[in-house]
Formats: structure tokens, C-alpha cells, sequence
């Protein structure tokens, strides 16, 4: 059978992807869910996309191949292609987008202290103290007065600001949108649709797609290997950044774009409001088939890039997550006439729900956490770190330098790596699961000696 780069089943691919990338370092021999023939094929079909990223490793089991991609290089997700320089912070692009929100009505005009007062609204619970000051939001708005974005008037002794009418708000509109494009597509759920329509705007300007080509230079993030031979598809090399867009990432999560088509049917499921059969894949546990199940919400980790399913489960009588890298598929099934009620269900479970855990190892329905922190007089953002990162929970200032967070949780073990984070700060700690306290003792007492210290050295430091 010949070669042929055109796909049907891009679930066989996803398998190969993960193979090579997510596990990665498996010889032609070590892969034995497929003949080598099937293996040779895919593997030259994922070459012939992704050969800039391609290496390969000897070792006594024979020749490894995996990929190797450098998040710091590639400001565009490269796995997009198996489907067919000014930086800003955090602050930047949220202010920006909000800003835009609150002024988007042609005839809304706000005083600054009112936009703050919006502003303080949308970020109610998310951020304290103030994520921005009025100084801060007075220069962005200055700023788009004099790119003819904004207009200001005064009224009384009072400035007021509103959105621009006619080209110079089209025309920002027009720029917006692809600036927008390019940040979706790299960190939005199903964010190929976007990187489609990027390839499509290139193609109409003259560009092509060469801009989109990585380099696959340099070491991989992580803790993936590198040799030192490189082999490339049809013999292009580039150098330098790749791509030409306005956003950089530093913890560029990419592996979500082989989810992709898993992520829409879930979605679609969930506006349809309907049931889905689910069947895992192959993994350490081998497959689990799931005929019914009613998906309830997307959950993203934020330090890993993974993405959970949330489900309810009418079998089990319980919700429960589900990695989507680990489903192999997802058929949709019947409209379920419940759905809103396992939703409602399932809202009223979400303050008690830390990651995507909804059952812990001790039995008890709801698990009881609650550590106490001390800090110095110029630490007041240890406090307000607390309040910030908690997922759930409660946190109390008992003084000017100590602060007590506590939770009722279904899955208290979630909370150690988080924990673990305040270890120098902690003074008291306490879990309603027993084994878990006990574990977490046993956990810094090996640490001390790792680090040739006593119990009571490691408490003063």
C-alpha cells in the first residue's frame, strides 16, 4: 500500500502523537499495538508534518523516535499542522480586553471612577487587592485617545470617556480581530478552528504558510531528551522565532490541540444537552467503556495545560472526571431530560470541589483542611496569595501576620502540592483525613533528612 498523507481517522494519529510526544522514547520493536508496517506509515505521516521537530535516540533496545518542541521557539501550537514580537503581561491584555468590553456600545460614556467601579465588578473575587489603580487605567485610556481609539469630554468638572465612531473604531475592529485569532488559537480549547483561519488570512495576503514552519531548534521544555542528529521533511530549515505574531509564551500548553475533536463533541453534547458514550484509551489500565454518561463541564489545569471532563455518571450515580487525552472516543447519544438537573447537581458540588476530584481516599463525603500561616510585617502578600490561589475555601486574617485558610473538600489529598507552597510559613495544620496528615508528617520528615537536618532545625528554618 502506498503512502499517502491524507487522514480519515485522526484518532489513529492522536494515538502516534501521544507516543511520540507525550510518552515518547519507544523503539519501532516497543510499539506493539499496531504491525511495524502501520508504524513506518505513521510515522512518516507525522514526519512529513512535524519533521523540523523530529529526533531521534539509540539506545540498546534499538532506535527511539520523539518529538521535541521548544515553547519558548514556537510561538504557534506545531501539532495544528497534524490537522491540517511585542510581549505583554497578564495585566496588559486583561485590562485591554476589558476596557474594550465596558466602552463597546457606541453611546456609553463613563467617568473613570465609574469604569473602575466596572472594572472592580468583573474582577470581584478573582483578585485583591486591586488589580489596577486608577493612574494605571487613566494612561491606558489617554493612550487609546491618542490612537483615535477612545474620545473623551468633559462634563462639569468631570471627564468622561467612550469608544471612537466611525473608521478609526473599524479599523481598530479589523486589527483586533486577528491579534484576538492569534491568541485563541493558542490557548483556547479547540483553538485550531483559529489557527485555520490564520492559515486562511495568509494564504489571501500573499504570505503562505512558511511563517508558520518551526524550527524545532534548541531544547525541548521539560524533561524530554535531545539528541544531537536532526532530520527534516523535504529539506527546510529555519532559524529564529517562529511565526510573526504579537503574543509569546513561556508555559506553552500544546498538546490540548490533540483533543480537539474530542473537545468539540463535548461541547456539542453539552449545548445539545445530550448523553455521550465514552470508551478510554489504551493506557496502564487498559480501555474502560462508559455507554452513558452526561457531560457537565470542561475543566483546564492551569500548571499542567491538561483538560477534564466533568460527568455524571448515571451507573456510578456520581460525578466524575475524565482526562481527555485518555478518551479514545465519544459518540453522541439521546437528548437526556435531566440534564439541567445533574447540572444544578453539579453546581452546588462545585465549592467543594478543589481540581476535578469529587471522592477521597478516607469514605467521608466532605474532607475538612485548615492550615495557619505567619508572616512578617512587609509579607501582607502571603495573605493575600492565600486569597488569590484558593480554588475554594475560606481564608481569615486572625492578625497583622497570621492568616488561617480552611475548606471542606471532597478530595483534601488535591491540596498538598498547593500546600507545600507555604511550608516555611505554616504554624498549624490539620486534616479530617488522618492518613493524609500522617502521610504529609512523613513527607517532611524525609525531607529533612535529604537535607541532613533534625525535625526541630527544619521547623526554625
Amino acid at each position: 500500500m502506498p503512502y499517502s498523507e491524507l487522514v480519515k481517522n485522526f484518532g489513529r494519529i492522536r494515538d502516534y502523537l501521544r507516543e511520540f510526544y507525550v510518552y515518547g522514547f519507544k523503539s519501532r520493536e516497543e510499539y506493539t499495538q499496531k504491525s511495524a508496517r502501520s508504524y513506518d506509515d505513521e510515522r512518516r505521516r507525522v514526519e512529513s508534518w512535524l519533521g523540523d521537530y523530529m529526533r531521534f535516540g539509540k539506545t540498546a533496545e534499538g532506535k527511539n523516535v520523539f518529538l521535541s518542541i521548544d515553547s519558548r521557539v514556537s510561538q504557534r501550537n506545531p501539532l495544528y499542522q497534524a490537522w491540517k514580537a511585542k510581549s505583554f503581561t497578564d495585566g496588559d491584555i486583561t485590562l485591554h480586553f476589558y476596557l474594550m468590553d465596558i466602552l463597546y456600545e457606541p453611546g456609553t460614556a463613563l467617568s473613570l471612577s465609574e469604569i473602575m467601579d466596572e472594572l472592580d465588578g468583573r474582577l470581584a473575587g478573582f483578585q485583591q487587592p486591586r488589580l489596577f489603580d486608577e493612574s494605571t487605567v487613566r494612561k491606558k485610556l489617554k493612550e487609546y485617545e491618542r490612537e483615535g481609539i477612545a474620545v473623551s469630554e468633559k462634563r462639569g468638572r468631570v471627564l468622561y470617556f467612550r469608544r471612537a465612531d466611525g473608521k478609526a473604531w473599524e479599523e481598530l475592529v479589523g486589527r483586533g480581530v486577528w491579534d484576538c485569532l492569534e491568541f485563541f488559537s493558542e490557548a483556547a480549547p479547540c483553538g485550531v478552528i483559529g489557527s485555520y483561519l490564520l492559515d486562511r488570512k495568509e494564504t489571501e495576503s500573499g504570505q503562505g504558510n512558511g511563517s508558520r514552519q518551526g524550527n524545532g531548534s534548541g531544547r525541548q521544555s521539560g524533561d524530554r531528551r535531545q539528541s544531537g542528529g536532526r532530520r527534516q521533511s523535504g529539506g527546510r530549515r529555519q532559524n529564529g522565532r517562529q511565526g510573526n505574531g504579537c503574543f509569546a509564551f513561556k508555559h506553552h500548553y500544546i498538546t490540548g490541540a490533540m483533543d480537539s475533536e474530542i473537545v468539540c463533541l463535548l461541547l456539542q453534547a453539552m449545548r445539545e444537552k445530550r448523553f455521550v458514550a465514552l470508551e478510554t484509551a489504551r493506557g496502564f489500565h487498559g480501555r474502560e467503556t462508559v455507554p452513558e454518561a452526561v457531560p457537565l463541564q470542561l475543566r483546564f489545569g492551569v500548571q499542567s495545560g491538561r483538560q477534564y471532563l466533568m460527568a455524571y455518571v448515571p451507573g456510578k450515580r456520581r460525578v466524575r472526571s475524565f482526562r481527555t487525552d485518555n478518551l479514545g472516543t465519544v459518540k453522541l447519544g439521546e437528548n437526556c431530560g435531566q440534564f439541567d438537573e445533574y447540572r444544578k447537581i453539579f453546581q452546588g458540588m462545585l465549592p467543594h470541589i478543589w481540581g476535578v476530584s469529587t471522592q477521597g481516599r478516607s469514605g467521608q463525603r466532605l474532607e475538612h483542611v485548615e492550615f495557619t500561616v505567619a508572616y512578617g510585617f512587609h509579607e501582607q502578600h502571603i495573605h493575600w496569595r492565600l486569597v488569590r490561589e484558593r480554588q475554594c475555601g475560606t481564608v481569615e486574617q486572625l492578625d497583622e501576620h497570621t492568616s488561617r485558610f480552611q475548606a471542606e473538600v471532597y478530595d483534601a489529598s488535591e491540596l498538598v502540592p498547593w500546600i507545600r507552597t507555604f511550608l516555611c510559613r505554616i504554624v498549624d495544620i490539620h486534616f479530617s483525613d488522618k492518613k493524609l496528615e500522617e502521610q504529609f508528617g512523613k513527607d517532611l520528615e524525609q525531607m529533612y533528612q535529604m537535607y541532613g537536618l533534625g525535625p526541630e532545625e527544619g521547623e526554625k528554618r
